[in-house]
């Protein structure tokens, strides 16, 4: 399971004002698969990545029972100046798994060919998502992250894609941000709404979509 206990994180806008996202947050996420619903702004993101660890909160902390991947697609932890290939042997060495193994499934899936030995900062925003996406199938997670990135590359790579994900799915769990309820509802069993500062977990994916919609009413 996830832990919040009495987390709090506030961004500094221009002219020096703070908006709260989160506001001495206490919850329990349990180890299902689980979709997030919120306004744009509330802080949907901002919570994967305080689970991921990407963020420190600004008060109270964040615990973890399971071992917990990076958001799916994510390449702010690229370093720019570092190949594709050299951040992957970075990444398999922080989680001490083997490094060919590792860069033989992400050459493999990412499909990005002569570009893995250019530096990331060369990549377009595409050939880095399928470098993140690849690396984050190539490392065994209890919990996944995914922040509405499924739908990379070309319609063969989606399918890839979403096989590769689904295989994951039959022995781990995910937490997963998306505007779209059918992603949800085909992914998720439970709902986490955020909202003002919370979040609130509902038991039936069914109910925090209800809840989202009466909000948006």
């Amino acid at each position: 399971m996830i832990h919040f206990e009495g987390v709090s994180k506030n961004y500094r806008l221009r002219g020096g004002a703070r908006r709260q996202v989160l506001s001495n947050l206490t919850l329990t996420l349990p180890h299902r698969n689980i979709g997030v619903l919120g306004r744009n702004g509330a802080g949907k993101s901002t919570l994967l990545q305080l689970i991921a660890g990407i963020l420190d909160p600004d008060w109270g902390r964040v615990r973890r029972d399971v071992r917990v991947s990076w958001p799916i697609g994510f390449r702010g932890s690229f370093h720019g100046q570092l190949t594709g290939l050299e951040n992957i042997r970075f990444v398999a060495r922080v989680y001490g798994v083997e490094e060919k193994a590792v860069i033989d499934s992400v050459a493999a899936f990412a499909e990005i060919g002569p570009f893995m030995n250019e530096p990331v900062h060369t990549y377009s925003s595409g050939m880095g998502a399928r470098l993140a996406f690849g690396l984050s199938m190539a490392l065994k997670f209890d919990t996944y992250l995914v922040d509405e990135l499924l739908s990379v590359g070309d319609a063969r790579f989606q399918k890839k894609s979403k096989a590769a994900f689904n295989d994951l799915l039959s022995r781990s769990r995910m937490i997963m941000v998306s505007h779209s309820v059918a992603a949800l509802r085909e992914y998720c069993d439970c709902g986490l709404l955020v909202s003002n500062g919370t979040a609130v977990l509902f038991d039936r994916l069914d109910d925090a979509i209800e809840a989202y919609n009466a909000q948006n009413a």
